[in-house]
């Protein structure tokens, strides 16, 4: 890694070192509110897009560039990992995505394929090093991947879901076979991840975005052995960012589990969470998505009020509580980032 990049605001930030300014992403900041990215989803599919290092640096970099954000995040879909372990993925128009063979036995279990090599999603690491290649110097880019139990949902219900009974019945009513689903997405998602790093990335994000539906009880029995497993895993000198929704009754759960930066929705109080989570972690968040719809003063005023909240605390990242909205106005998405990069701390006596 060259020096600029060590020395980039945002992996400052990872390391928990005071930076000039906040450093600022965006979930979904490659996608559809951007007219580049529109053009191009006129022309293929969502999978096709996925699946060409081309294009997806073109989205990826594209994104970055106009918003003048501190780190470029890889463009693929969580999802993409269920393919070669023997699930047929598709993204239906208006449906989103679909599997049609879904996990609802224990002998569906034992149909999922153990990855043993990360080589079928070679498509992801070729990505990984063009967007690279392409992006400045000076700016990270983070790799990703769903984690195991929200890939384990979308498995079992066969695509989304608003209450998850078919999952979590699963997952009561046979809990090795459940734990034997984990163990294969948890040793599938580290080989993914260790690869996107070998590629170039230098920061992961997991994103947990079902795991807010599970109270502590159940997320300390079926998830939490399986989540540290799977950080115990991956490559010890980049750092992670553990994200899920709706997890303000799982936070220190989460901490526990793993991660440098542990991510915030809009749901929680970013100063009041980072002091249950306490000094050795960091956070990224956490402005409401649909904040972005709001008057330019007003995003500013709520924006100021999240950079407040963390004083000027090195270790934190702003960012959305959850992905940007698909029809947000992109010169709301790049006041919010300005108002960031200009914002300075009060000081403290």
């Amino acid at each position: 890694m060259n020096e600029t990049l060590r020395q980039s605001r945002f992996l400052k930030a990872c390391r928990l070192e005071p930076t000039d300014v906040t450093p600022v992403w965006l979930m979904r900041q490659a996608g559809r509110y951007m007219s580049e990215y529109r053009e191009l989803r006129a022309k293929v599919s969502f999978l096709e897009l996925c699946k060409n290092p081309e294009l997806a640096t073109e989205v990826t970099v594209t994104a970055a560039e106009r918003l003048g954000v501190d780190a470029a995040i890889l463009f693929a879909d969580i999802l993409l990992i269920l393919e070669p372990m023997g699930l047929d993925l598709e993204f239906a128009k208006g449906e989103g995505p679909v599997i049609h063979n879904p996990v609802r036995t224990a002998a569906d279990v034992d149909r999922i394929r153990w990855m043993e090599d990360p080589s079928p999603l070679d498509y992801v690491y070729r990505a990984v090093t063009s967007i690279r290649s392409a992006l400045p110097s000076g700016i990270p880019l983070i790799g990703f991947a769903g984690a195991p139990f929200t890939l384990a949902c979308y498995a079992i219900e066969g695509g989304g879901s608003r209450h998850y009974e078919k999952a979590k019945t699963f997952m009561y009513r046979d809990p090795g076979a459940w734990d034997a689903l984990m163990e294969r997405l948890v040793a599938a998602t580290t080989l993914y991840l260790n690869a996107q790093v070998a590629a170039g990335a230098q920061v992961l994000q997991i994103f947990d975005s079902w795991v807010g539906n599970l109270s502590p009880f159940d997320y300390r029995r079926f998830v939490l052995p399986h989540m540290r497993r799977l950080f115990e895993g991956l490559d010890p000198a980049t750092p992670v960012i553990h994200f899920g929704t709706d997890t303000g009754s799982l936070l220190e759960l989460q901490r526990d589990a793993g991660g440098d930066i542990i991510g915030l929705d809009w749901r929680v109080e970013l100063d009041q969470s980072w002091n249950r989570l306490g000094p050795k972690v960091g956070v990224q968040g956490n402005l409401d998505p649909t904040l972005l719809f709001a008057p330019i003063p007003e995003i500013q005023r709520q924006t100021r009020r999240i950079l407040d909240q963390a004083a000027g605390r090195p270790g934190h990242i702003f960012n959305l509580g959850h992905g940007i909205l698909p029809t947000t106005p992109v010169d709301h998405v790049i006041a919010l980032v300005e108002e960031v990069h200009s914002y300075q701390p009060t000081p403290t006596n």
